[in-house]
């Protein structure tokens, strides 16, 4: 399988949990779809204190995931939105 883009996309988008609207990255998206997953290497700023879970309402809004050979954070639907 192919790796993720070597260089990353320039475009940076905010991502906050959808039940509290507390901002967990900053992270350098690809394409224009929906987030369904966030690659470890093209996350910016890490605001969150435990991997997957928002420091703020402690509800999972991810699951660590290897994605075509990389460290991924495979998103859970509904559970974050991004601006």
């Amino acid at each position: 399988m192919a790796k993720p883009n070597a260089k990353g996309p320039v475009r940076t988008v905010q991502i906050f949990c959808a039940k509290c609207r507390f901002q967990l990255f900053k992270y350098r998206k690809g394409g224009k779809g929906a987030l369904v997953k966030c690659f470890k290497e093209r996350i910016v700023e890490d605001y969150t204190v435990e991997e997957g879970i928002c420091p703020a309402c402690n509800t999972q809004f991810a699951r660590n995931a290897i994605i075509r050979g990389t460290p991924a954070f495979k998103m859970v639907g509904g559970k974050v939105h991004m601006k």
